[in-house]
């Protein structure tokens, strides 16, 4: 069966590209209200490719906000189950002048593929789909399959959070698998096992009762801007240290096991901000090293400040309120409820007496850390070493993918990070790529696992 599925994947190269360009044209932009056709015409046009590669019990299923694309192949009697995730959203594409091709044009230059979502995470997705296809082809699976893609993982997750609460009975699988994440260098197979947490809030300030004068009511109105500053820079210093009260005493540190493989990947910090970051300096919490400040030390980030008067010209007024979107990552430790519980009450006692302040949460993910002692990561390493001839690194993601905290919370199974994209694919950023010979290694490296866990 092996080799069979490999000869198919490598002659039907051509047309899994042309399947992902379709698929990268449909702007499933899950924040946007205007694009709900669109993210529900991806989930169609996924479920219908399950269907025809063979899949069973395929349905969209609705929910309150975007739809899940459910199916399985359960033909394997005494074999493992896996649950197959991935999510067919994507982000907004702004600032849309720095796209040298527009972003749901999907372009092919310089062995890369350009387009919004093209490693994040439809590429990634469809490299799941290809390598079932490749498989079904030649007969049963041989190993049992679930799978679940969502169209809300850009914006927290919450439809299939309670999916999940409310029906574990239909994703009962022995490990996860995920595709959502990248390679640590070029060549260099990696399995992340650690993926910190976050809160999303909004932090509100308000002032008079309405925009005021500047000229009738500056030096005695209070402008909630200046107080909103005020709060952020007593939220953090300029060195990048959390100064809210007891919290870095709860991040717990990784292993010196952990630490010790670290300083031993092919990082180069001068490197890192040139070609990656592109600022005149690094930034961040003192004593820690560029990757422990990454995966296992939490942040604190400003994403904007909607508010006031930004258009054109001069309007001299005083706002009546201020917002900003800011964002905690969370490393084990540190649960989202303590998090927010903090970041609330820390507020509260930065707020100045001229003004009032409300921290609402969007949207939450648990901080997850993933053990290597499981047969899972044993096939997943070996069918990699096949693929690259080179030994797996194990890593941290700065990221999160909440639903992964919740596979181990409600389903009590880890979850394989197994991801293929590179760190300068520009994911939520102009220009996002996927190395395409990462999508076509992607695909034989999952048909390799689907086979050795079934002899696992």
């Amino acid at each position: 069966m092996l080799e069979q599925a490999l000869a198919f994947a490598a002659t039907h190269q051509d047309s899994a590209l042309e399947e992902l360009k379709a698929f990268l044209r449909i702007p499933s932009i899950s924040t946007l209200p205007n694009h709900a056709p669109d993210v529900r015409r991806a989930a169609i046009f996924l479920a219908s490719e399950l269907r025809r590669i063979g899949m069973s019990n395929v349905e969209v299923i609705q929910t309150a906000g975007h739809p899940l694309v459910c199916a399985d192949s359960l033909q394997a009697p005494g074999k493992p189950t896996i649950l197959c995730y991935g999510h067919y959203d994507v982000q907004p594409p702004d600032p849309l002048d720095e796209w040298v091709t527009p972003p749901f044009e999907p372009d092919v230059r310089n062995g890369n593929i350009y387009a919004r979502g093209a490693v994040d995470d439809k590429g990634q997705l469809w490299m799941h789909v290809k390598a079932l296809e490749a498989l079904l082809q030649q007969g049963p699976l041989p190993v049992n399959v679930r799978f679940i893609a969502e169209g809300e993982e850009e914006v927290g997750g919450e439809a299939i959070a309670a999916y999940l609460r409310e029906h574990p009975e239909t994703l009962q699988a022995d490990v996860a698998l995920v595709s959502d994440t990248d390679m640590f260098a070029p060549d260099l197979p990696t399995l992340c096992v650690g993926l910190r947490g976050m809160i999303y809030t909004e932090i509100e300030v308000r002032g008079a009762r309405t925009d005021l004068h500047s000229g009738m009511y500056g030096g005695a109105a209070p402008n909630p801007f200046f107080a909103l500053a005020q709060i952020l820079t007593g939220l953090k210093d300029a060195e990048g240290r959390i100064l809210i009260p007891g919290f870095l005493e709860k991040a717990e540190k990784p292993t010196e096991a952990e630490l010790a493989a670290w300083q031993q990947l092919p990082f180069d910090e001068a490197e890192y901000l040139q070609h990656e970051v592109g600022s005149p300096a690094l930034t961040g919490e003192p004593g820690y090293t560029v990757l422990e400040r990454l995966w296992s030390r939490p942040t604190l980030e400003v994403h904007g400040m909607p508010g006031g008067f930004t258009g054109a010209g001069a309007k001299t007024v005083i706002p009546a309120k201020a917002t900003t979107k800011v964002s905690m990552r969370l490393v084990p430790g540190i649960t989202p409820a303590d998090a927010f519980s903090m970041l609330q009450s820390a507020v509260a006692k930065l707020t100045p007496p001229s003004v009032t302040s409300e921290v609402r949460l969007i949207h939450s993910g648990d901080p997850v850390v993933v053990s290597t002692d499981n047969p899972f990561v044993a096939s997943a390493t070996e069918a990699m070493r096949q693929v690259f001839h080179r030994d797996t690194v194990f890593v941290r993601g700065g990221g999160s993918i909440p639903i992964v905290g919740d596979f181990q919370r409600n389903l009590g199974i880890p979850t394989l990070l197994m991801g293929f994209g590179l760190p300068d694919d520009n994911l939520h950023a102009p220009n996002e790529k996927f190395h395409l010979a990462n999508f076509y290694r992607g695909i034989e490296s999952l048909i390799r696992f689907f086979v050795l866990a079934g002899q696992a």
